[in-house]
């Protein structure tokens, strides 16, 4: 049937073409969220007697035409699977007219069935030609988790044991928040992505090879977390409740509304999370002569309130003004004991013990604002406009006893008692204008950003002598981070028969101050740099058939560092362990290839090669006899190849698998002289799959899991294989109006992680946990019309220096 179909609308584009006119309509498909929308039908009706004149399909942007009218009054009829009909309103074509519509915009359907509601389902991966989509809304599995655990669950994407995002074995990976960057990084990032929470997430869009128009920053790509959206006028809300037991409590609490008319619309969103964190690593390290046995224990208390409103008012059809308020207070005490057994390597008997205590007080808060004005005229032309002001504090304390005792662990040898305030404002200022226009039966882009940036950190460090703090001059400071980057982009694309061709260049000029004032004037030290970067980026798609499609992408990128990763301190976490800022630090720079074809658009495969040289990593080195220390910097060079492949099937009716399998090779290459050599490179394969069971009376099993072979980790750890399983269970209740999800995740408890490294005269083994194994139950409940349109997916300007704070 699907070939009759297809047969009888070229038959019928054929015929209608031999009665040649000289006018054209031309338009895009999308969805509600403004994706392309790729091979929908759309027939082109005569008004006066309804009589079909030409039908088409939708390219994979999304963009159709019918060329060579007469003039006369038509109608077009949109259709795709899953979604409603979408009719037009009466076009008006005149002799010789050129006319392009506004964005066709389809909407979901659900189709009833006696008593069954049978929704079409959304493929749990989606391959377009710039991006991968994991769509994490219907997976059962995804209830009660957040945004950063669902990121270990996405294809091509490994969370480390610090909680930091890795995009097929690479770092730099900038996330995106309904096309608006995160400005935040390393812990303040991972905390943000804890607060939102699975009933909030659409899908994830995983972008290897962003366009000019993105950001330049971002090696390894962008991830794009995009907030669900709702449909048509009206008032309503959701209520969620999430409550997790592993070792511990834990629960999360949301609440949103929606009020839309045809004049504006408004919305908001607050939601909590509370609990206790557990987790533990194992550190064996050998230096100079010496072992160190360490075995350590985290607990942690944590709070966090999250805040999000704004209004979006239709000025009239074309423009809409837009603001935006968005933040979110937390504040946690993290308790972390450790013991180290200290032995010689020759004999490995017992000399000492350290017993060390860490107890942290943290309090982050953080503000964005946002003012937007979009513009949506005729022939492709649109015009967005954004200013931005973010705002974000931190302010911790610690307070670190560290006592040595004998082999017995009964007589006092040594004790000694450190604190420290480290309060830190960062204040984030950005203007930015993009704007398209059809040219030259394409779509042209031009747009430009101003960033200015400005970070006060102060380290103040305290040796608590007979319970009395005496500050420590020769580690306190005061950093000041000043920076200002001013970029220009351009883009272009346009289709030729079945060949999509896409194009950009963006310029980036930085200026940046470092200005490090120790508690010793004699100290100081200033950095300044000063360049100027240009970043192409283009791509090819080529589409033989409606069952097969090619793709050809290349971008050069740039990694600035984290504002926190420039500050030169010490910072200790015990005392035989310290982490060392780098004010030094260089911007790294890759460039990276990718071919990719996608077969029934259901066979998915992509091949990636790049090479980043002055990658900024993590390396831990040794310091003295016993002390070691963990700081950033610069590696010559990483390369990277990587295929993956992903496949989506039913096996029946009532059973469907998703499987997504990545292989790739990565390589570390570094000298800083004498025996500190890095050549390092390890073979990966990462594997998950998904399997759903439609049960009856309405009941989904889903059974899924993953694997991650050894790797590499920073720049000189390799890391062991580690993998886990999931299973979940979903029902509805009210009438559809209530969704309850039951999880219970990492069932045989094996996701805990296991590395080594060796560098120099310093070999560390490694291990922890925490707590993945947890059961999970989510109840969901909506209020009012379900089908209100929400606010609009816009970028803001302050996104990628959200991601650069710590």
């Amino acid at each position: 049937m699907k070939y009759l179909i297809s047969g009888l609308i070229l038959l019928i584009s054929f015929l209608s073409s031999l009665a040649q006119g000289t006018s054209s309509i031309s338009g895009k498909v999308v969805g509600i969220d403004h994706s392309a929308i790729s091979y929908a039908t759309i027939v082109l009706y005569r008004s006066v007697d309804n009589s079909l004149v030409k039908a088409n399909f939708s390219e994979l942007n999304g963009a159709f035409s019918f060329d060579k009218l007469e003039a006369d009054t038509y109608q077009l009829k949109i259709t795709y699977v899953g979604f409603k009909p979408f009719w037009s309103k009466t076009i008006e074509v005149v002799e010789g007219q050129d006319l392009t519509m506004e964005s066709a915009i389809l909407i979901e359907q659900a189709e009833e069935l006696g008593e069954v509601v049978v929704k079409a389902a959304r493929p749990l991966i989606e391959i377009q030609p710039d991006k991968t989509i994991f769509n994490v809304d219907g997976s059962i599995n995804a209830a009660g988790s957040d945004a950063l655990e669902l990121l270990r669950k996405a294809p091509g994407v490994v969370v480390d044991n610090n909680e930091r995002v890795l995009l097929q074995g690479k770092n730099g990976v900038k996330i995106y928040i309904n096309g608006k960057k995160s400005p935040l990084s390393a812990d303040d990032l991972a905390d943000y992505l804890k607060s939102i929470q699975s009933n909030e997430i659409d899908a994830f869009e995983i972008i290897t090879n962003p366009s000019a128009r993105y950001e330049a920053e971002g090696n390894a790509g962008i991830i794009n977390i995009r907030i669900k959206k709702d449909q048509g006028l009206g008032t309503n809300a959701t209520v969620t409740s999430s409550f997790r037991q592993g070792t511990t409590a834990k629960a999360n609490n949301n609440l949103s509304f929606n009020h839309h008319n045809k004049h504006l619309n408004l919305f908001g969103r607050y939601g909590n999370s509370l609990g206790q964190y557990r987790s533990y690593n194992l550190i064996l390290r050998e230096q100079v002569g010496q072992g160190f046995d360490t075995r350590a224990n985290m607990v942690s208390d944590r709070t966090r309130h999250s805040y999000r409103i704004g209004t979006d008012l239709f000025l009239n059809e074309k423009s809409t003004l837009g603001f935006l308020v968005n933040g979110a207070l937390s504040s946690g005490d993290w308790h972390n004991r450790s013991r180290t057994r200290i032995f010689p390597l020759t004999t490995g008997i017992t000399s000492g013990y350290l017993i060390a205590t860490n107890d942290m007080e943290q309090q982050r808060d953080n503000f964005n604002a946002n003012a937007n004005y979009f513009f949506e005229g005729v022939e492709g032309t649109s015009l967005s406009v954004d200013a931005d002001f973010g705002l974000f504090r931190n302010n911790g304390s610690s307070y670190q006893p560290n006592t040595y005792l004998d082999a017995s662990e009964t007589s006092l040898m040594d004790e000694r008692i450190f604190s420290s305030l480290t309060p830190t404002d960062i204040e984030v200022y950005t203007f930015k204008v993009d704007y398209e226009k059809s040219l030259w039966d394409g779509k042209w882009g031009v747009g430009g950003k101003l960033s200015y940036v400005t970070t006060d950190n102060t380290f103040d460090f305290f040796d608590v002598i007979d319970a009395e703090k005496i500050e420590n001059i020769d580690r306190s400071n005061n950093f000041i981070y000043k920076e200002n980057i001013n970029a220009a982009y351009t883009t272009y694309n346009f289709q030729r028969g079945k060949f999509n061709f896409m194009a950009g260049i963006r310029m980036e000029h930085s200026h940046s101050l470092g200005d490090l004032n120790s508690a010793q004037s004699n100290n100081d030290e200033l950095v300044e740099r000063d360049y100027v970067d240009f970043f192409p980026s283009g791509g090819i798609t080529f589409t033989p058939s409606d069952k097969s499609a090619w793709r050809l992408n290349y971008s050069r990128r740039i990694d600035r560092p984290n504002y926190q990763d420039l500050n030169p301190f010490e910072f200790k976490l015990d005392e035989l362990t310290f982490q060392r800022g780098n004010a030094f630090l260089n911007p790294q720079y890759s460039n990276s290839f990718s071919l990719g074809h996608t077969y029934k658009q259901k066979l998915n495969t992509t091949l990636t090669y790049s090479v980043t040289t002055d990658l900024i990593t993590e390396i831990t080195d040794t310091f003295s006899r016993e002390a070691t220390f963990i700081s950033k910097v610069n590696l010559a060079k990483q390369k990277n190849v990587s295929l993956a492949v992903s496949y989506p099937f039913s096996v029946n009716k009532w059973w469907s698998v998703y499987s997504n399998m990545t292989a790739y090779r990565v390589s570390n290459k570094a000298n800083f002289g004498g025996t500190k050599i890095i050549d390092l490179s390890a073979n990966v394969f990462t594997f998950y799959g998904q399997n759903t069971f439609l049960l009856p009376k309405g009941l989904k099993l889903e059974v899924s899991g993953f694997y991650n072979s050894p790797g590499l980790w920073g720049g000189n750890f390799r890391t062991d294989a580690m993998w886990a399983m999931d299973l979940g269970l979903q029902t509805r209740l009210f009438k559809d109006r209530a969704n309850l999800k039951f999880a219970l995740t990492d069932v045989f408890k094996t996701q805990d992680w296991s590395g080594a490294n060796s560098f120099g005269a310093l070999n560390v083994m490694v291990s922890g946990g925490w707590e993945s194994r947890q059961f999970r139950a989510t109840l969901t409940y909506n209020f009012g019309n379900t089908q209100v349109k929400k606010a609009r997916s816009r970028q803001t300007g302050l996104e990628d220096e959200k991601r650069r704070v710590n």
